[in-house]
């Protein structure tokens, strides 16, 4: 299985950006330009330093959506801004409620008609956002349905800002956690989603720290040697979802490329150069990968690794015949590990009355467009 990693644009350039990732335009996407990239467009405009902040702010902090709300920019720098520079911003179309427990499903629509999804998910510590990264995904996990159409393009750090953007706009309250695991591999859209950490991140933003933010992948060796390397500080979590190679094959062609031996070596480098702890996320269908024996062999892989398991009762999608473990399975899981001195936790489900399943919502929304159309 050959793996790449899709285009990235070098931002620093701020050259026209012509077609990237699928996505045609002739303008500056100015909300994925850092500060620095900023003053040096505002530079070549012939304009003053300050202005630069200015505008940042605009966009990072007061989160607007249009040049003409920058109220204390001239109207001439505003033409300017719109003759070169792209403004992205998001368009809900469709925003769900679940009636359990408040969680919120966003359907998100693209400049270039693609729809994406985000969630909102409240927490007494504090309001938490899963984003995704990619409109769809290539990795091809059997019981996810992003996956289900395939990779139609990579999201741009303005996109994946927006995503966060716009639910904090909506809901008036500020996002105190960020999850990278929505619709998409983040892994496989490297450079951008790197972006969109330092910009998320930045003091002169939103300033959310790495550390209130996950990464999750499905174990992309050789960008987990990199995310070591950068020594970045976010949580890394790794959908493991197997005790052996030949199961996690069934569950996840990525394990065709690289075996769980590999990918807890990288793992184990992670934490040597970060500190930071790994969590294993394992997801349980019954039948396939919920056994005690099963726990075992996880145990027996996982012993020494500074880490948190996180147990998720798989969520069924009508595309996959794959049913959720029992409760008593799961405790009986959860409990096997455990003896390995292992911190194990199982995820709360939550939003499941609202497509809660990543890829859920946006799948029967394409459906029901494509049957709406079938039926002019």
């Amino acid at each position: 299985m050959e793996l790449t990693v899709s285009l990235y644009v070098d931002w620093k350039s701020y050259d026209r950006l012509g077609k990237v990732d699928g996505v045609m335009s002739d303008k500056i996407d100015i909300k994925s330009l850092n500060l620095n990239e900023l003053n040096n467009l505002l530079a070549d405009m012939g304009e003053k330093a300050f202005r630069a902040k200015q505008i940042y702010q605009w966009l990072h902090i007061k989160l607007v959506r249009s040049f003409d709300e920058m109220s204390n920019i001239s109207v001439s720098l505003r033409e300017k801004l719109k003759e070169q520079c792209d403004l992205k911003a998001l368009k809900p179309v469709q925003i769900l409620t679940s009636q359990v427990d408040g969680t919120k499903k966003y359907l998100f629509e693209l400049s270039d008609g693609n729809i994406i999804e985000s969630v909102l998910m409240r927490y007494h510590h504090g309001n938490s956002v899963c984003i995704s990264t990619q409109v769809g995904c290539r990795m091809g996990c059997k019981f996810c349905a992003s996956t289900l159409d395939g990779l139609e393009r990579n999201l741009t750090p303005s996109e994946m800002l927006d995503e966060i953007y716009a639910i904090q706009t909506d809901i008036g309250e500020r996002v105190s956690n960020i999850v990278l695991m929505g619709s998409g591999e983040p892994l496989d859209n490297f450079q951008n989603v790197m972006k969109f950490m330092e910009l998320i991140s930045d003091q002169n933003g939103l300033n959310i720290s790495q550390r209130n933010i996950t990464l999750s992948t499905c174990g992309l060796v050789p960008k987990i040697y990199e995310l070591a390397d950068r020594q970045v500080q976010f949580t890394l979590a790794i959908s493991l979802h197997a005790y052996d190679d030949n199961t996690r094959k069934e569950l996840m062609p990525v394990a065709k490329a690289y075996s769980i031996a590999e990918v807890l070596k990288a793992c184990k480098y992670f934490f040597e150069k970060t500190g930071r702890r790994l969590t294993f996320e394992y997801s349980l269908v019954s039948g396939v990968n919920d056994n005690e024996a099963g726990a075992v062999k996880l145990g027996e892989l996982l012993k020494g690794i500074n880490c948190h398991v996180n147990l998720i009762p798989v969520n069924p999608i009508k595309e996959r015949d794959f049913k959720q473990s029992d409760k008593i399975a799961i405790e009986k899981f959860k409990n096997k590990l455990e003896k390995y001195g292992i911190n194990v936790t199982i995820r709360r489900e939550m939003g499941r009355d609202i497509n809660g399943a990543c890829g859920q919502l946006r799948k029967s929304y394409k459906d029901q467009i494509i049957k709406e159309k079938e039926g002019e």
